[in-house]
């Protein structure tokens, strides 16, 4: 049978459009459909407008670094705007250079909405009406949502999604957020640079509770010493919009029943995200799900052979950009014929990254889940005031954490928190993917002075002849 494409994804987030463009690059006829903005949620309304707000809120944070030295700053005309106008240009260049990457690659970009029909069409909604598309094979990347959580459905105005924060042109003055996972202290991180202020509520015992105990611990002390008051074990037990004084009267209860109230002149929800799998006509095709994530086998191969699935909507895989630009190049490369390798990503491999300050990036396992799994490890940290560059630069607050086997080798799990850690993580990861053991960490000259030189010791500390501690 002739198909109109041999690849056609729904949705041009970071892995549809990369699965498009490597499609492509192999000699595929391919299609794209969207039906927003190009470059979906990560480059629209999510990674890269927060990464320049948060840029922009470190500069403004740390001006008060100028005064020690003499410089007097007057701040009296800041505008919190030109903060958000700042983002948007980030991201609609940043959409713009998918697009262009999109023709460049002969990409066709169908503006619409997609809904499968069967095992090789899907129809599409658009400005014209519906049309429908055949392909030799689909790959679904439809992304995913804030989730709601019932009793606190978003009201644009006093309850806001993270979608809802990023599309702010002021910020308020006290703020209320409910999560501290990843996307919860990323924004408390800017609005305390801003001046906001800030309280987080978060049900587990303690911030970003999938990561490291100890990483943890160092982001919870520098927040507190920055004035953002954190309820841990705690949970937002009643809310009411008081529109005489345009604000919201918040209670938040401790597992232990002590009640704090709050008047606050909004509440961001950053309690996780929805995939994105209803009424995309997943069901006539006959995919299958479980909990409203789509199941793949290897190569993100659904129960359906023509049909893949990536990034947030596929079960057991972390809601990350380079997760599902990852999958969609080896979703693309098995339907070219290749056998890439390796056939899913593993997620002990994959870095997660917080970008608040000091930072935390991380893989694989932590102590704890080290433990529930009964596997024996051993442990090192350096501390970053122990680092001459960190020091030199007012960044000590800080670590580097190495998780081994009880006798060294494989690297298990390494986690840090402090400055540059979105970028030290990856020496560590490289060392784990390829198989390098710590000593040879160990023994490799790292350049003076520098951060990395932390990782370096943290490697010696695991053989025994850590010099700096």
């Amino acid at each position: 049978m002739a198909y109109h494409f041999d690849v056609l994804v729904t949705g041009s987030g970071p892995g549809g459009y990369v699965a498009a463009i490597r499609a492509a690059q192999l000699g595929k006829k391919a299609a794209v459909v969207e039906r927003g903005s190009v470059g979906g949620v990560c480059l629209n309304i999510g990674c890269i407008p927060s990464k320049a707000i948060i840029h922009q809120a470190e500069i403004y944070r740390n001006r008060s670094k100028l005064a020690a030295m003499g410089v007097r700053v007057d701040d009296s005309a800041f505008r919190y705007e030109g903060v958000f106008n700042a983002s948007r240009k980030a991201a609609e260049t940043l959409s713009k250079g998918v697009s262009y990457l999109l023709k460049k690659n002969k990409v066709e970009l169908i503006a619409g909405t997609a809904r499968l029909v069967s095992a090789n069409e899907a129809s599409v909604d658009g400005a014209d009406g519906r049309r429908n598309i055949t392909a030799g094979s689909i790959i679904v990347a439809t992304g995913s949502r804030p989730r709601v959580i019932p009793g606190l459905e978003f009201d644009g105005r006093h309850v806001l999604s993270s979608d809802d924060a990023l599309m702010q042109k002021e910020l308020p003055r006290r703020a209320l957020i409910v999560g501290a996972g990843a996307i919860g202290m990323e924004f408390a991180h800017i609005l305390n640079s801003f001046g906001s202020e800030v309280h987080i509520a978060e049900m587990a015992e303690r911030i970003l509770p999938l990561e490291d105990a100890e990483v943890t611990a160092v982001v919870r002390r520098s927040f507190t010493k920055r004035g953002v008051k954190i309820y841990t074990s705690s949970k937002l037990s009643s809310h009411r919009i008081n529109a005489a004084n345009n604000c919201v009267d918040a209670v938040v209860e401790g597992a232990d029943g002590v009640r704090t109230e709050l008047s606050v002149d909004k509440i961001f929800v950053m309690t996780g995200r929805t995939p994105n799998t209803e009424g995309i006509g997943l069901e006539a095709a006959g995919v299958n799900t479980s909990n409203g994530f789509i199941d793949v086998g290897d190569y993100y191969q659904t129960n359906v052979p023509s049909i893949y699935a990536i990034g947030d909507i596929v079960s057991s895989s972390p809601m990350l950009a380079h997760v599902a630009s990852k999958a969609g190049e080896i979703a693309a490369e098995h339907i070219a014929g290749h056998t890439p390798k390796p056939a899913r990503i593993d997620p002990l491999e994959v870095p997660a990254i917080v970008f608040c300050e000091p930072q935390t990036a991380s893989f694989g396992l932590t102590e704890e889940r080290a433990a529930a799994q009964s596997i024996p490890f051993t442990k090192a940290v350096f501390p970053f005031r122990a680092c001459g560059k960190a020091v030199a630069v007012d960044e000590s607050e800080g670590l580097v954490k190495v998780l081994t086997g009880p006798q060294g080798g494989k690297i298990l799990g390494a986690h840090i928190a402090g400055a540059g850690a979105s970028e030290l993580i990856h020496e560590l990861l490289l060392a784990r993917v390829s198989g390098i053991e710590p000593p040879e960490i160990a023994l490799m000259v790292h350049a003076h002075p520098t951060l990395s030189e932390a990782v370096m010791e943290a490697a010696r500390v695991l053989s025994g002849w850590a010099i700096h501690i």
